[in-house]
Order: structure tokens, then C-alpha cells, then sequence
């Protein structure tokens, strides 16, 4: 079956909360602007976290302070950092937080991972379970023009799935934005319905009973924290 139907369940997006979503989509379009530049047509991180914001109907005012607040010189620092935190029976997690105070990061986490009883690892410790990977998702073509663009491009890629027509490219990060472009190069309308920079791993699990229960509970505790963007994991049935 591949990576392709399990994209859902290897990354539990964070931000059910509108409120939150606003503000987490809020820091990263400054942390983008402040450090590539404030018009999206020279900067391609920033020009790809507008379009998301927008596909989540983030309100174009929380789109435009955020770069304003750049323009005006105001002087927050947001740091991403990573805590790899190991679950009931065997599960795994990387929680991504965006934060301007890292003690209040590690602080907020650590009280959810003493909650549920379960333990923070050092650094590397779950990491080497997963793969930093870009996915781009989207319809309209298939393999073999897919293929053919990205290898006159000269794009390396992990892996290519088709499921009934949709395509899903695996690659390096740094790749997410020249493997866009060559697929906009043979179909200019194409639209992205995955579009991604992830942590997949590289086996999954499935939980039952108490296990699960607690599985759930630190996803949605983890959740409640403002600093916490994403929460990447290992179990299947989450």
C-alpha cells in the first residue's frame, strides 16, 4: 500500500482550535518573511505558506500583520525545536513546536509527557525511526509525464505512488520547491492537495485497550499547547 493512505495518520496536524491555527500559521509566515524576504514572488517559502494559509481560510488581516510586523522592524525571534518523546506499547512521537520562549516549550511538553506518564528521549533517540521527507500530492497527471519532468529537471526523489490517480512525489525538503515547479512546468493549473514537509516513519504500529486510550490523551493534551505546530507519530489507528 506505500506511504500514501497513511499520511493522515502518520502526522497529527495540530490547530483544531481556529484560534490557534490563525496564530501558528501567523508565526510562521513572519518567521518566513523575516528571514527570506517579505514579497512571496522572491521568497518561495513564504509565497508556499500564504497559499496554505489561504486553503485554510486564514483570514487575509492575520496574513498581512504578519508581514507588516516584519516591515516595522519588530524584533520576535520564533525557534522551531523538536522533542522526540517515546508512547505506550512501542509508539513514538516528533512534536514540532514554533516558539519565541523554549523554556516555556519544554516546560508546557514536559507537563503533558508527566500527565500521561510516558517519556521524553534525548535528542536522537526516536528521530532515526523516521524520514524527513517533502510530499507533494495533486491529480491531472500521470506517472510517466511525472517521471519524465522531474528527471529533465534533474530532481532525485525517493519514491512515486499513484493511488487511483492521485500522485504523491517523496523527496528531500530542500527538493519540495524545484519538484513543484516541474510539475507546474508541464501543467501550469496544477493544484496541490498535498504539500508537505514531514516526518513519516518508517514502521507503524496499531494500539488497543488502555494503550490507545493514552495514545489519545497525549495527542490531544499535546495539542492544547500553543507552542506545539506538529505532532508527527508512529501508530496507525490514531
Amino acid at each position: 500500500m506505500g506511504r500514501f493512505p497513511n499520511i493522515a495518520a502518520a502526522k497529527a496536524k495540530t490547530g483544531a482550535a481556529k484560534g490557534k491555527l490563525y496564530g501558528m500559521y501567523a508565526k510562521e509566515i513572519y518567521k518566513a518573511a523575516k528571514n527570506g524576504g517579505v514579497t512571496p514572488e522572491g521568497n518561495p517559502s513564504l509565497k508556499r505558506l500564504i497559499d496554505k494559509a489561504k486553503k485554510e481560510q486564514v483570514p487575509a488581516d492575520v496574513i498581512k500583520r504578519a508581514i507588516e510586523k516584519v516591515s516595522s522592524g519588530a524584533g520576535e525571534d520564533y525557534q522551531t525545536l523538536t522533542y522526540e518523546v517515546f508512547g505506550p506499547a512501542g509508539s513514538t512521537l516528533m512534536v514540532e513546536c514554533l516558539t519565541d520562549n523554549p523554556n516555556r516549550s519544554v516546560s508546557d511538553v514536559r507537563a503533558v509527557i508527566n500527565k500521561c506518564h510516558v517519556k521524553l528521549g534525548a535528542m536522537g533517540s526516536v528521530a532515526y525511526m523516521y524520514d524527513n521527507l517533502c510530499v507533494v500530492g495533486f491529480e491531472g497527471l500521470d506517472e510517466d509525464t511525472v517521471m519524465n519532468a522531474l528527471i529533465e529537471n534533474d530532481i532525485d526523489f525517493v519514491d512515486m505512488e499513484n493511488n487511483n490517480g492521485s500522485i504523491l512525489i517523496y523527496g528531500n525538503p530542500n527538493d519540495i520547491f524545484k519538484i513543484k515547479e516541474a510539475i507546474t512546468g508541464v501543467k501550469n493549473d496544477i493544484e496541490f492537495t498535498v504539500d508537505e514537509i514531514s516526518q513519516l516513519p518508517k514502521e507503524r504500529i496499531t494500539l488497543a485497550g488502555e494503550d490507545l486510550e493514552t495514545f489519545v490523551k497525549l495527542i490531544t493534551l499535546l495539542d492544547e499547547v500553543d507552542d506545539v505546530a506538529n505532532v508527527y507519530h508512529n501508530v496507525e489507528n490514531a
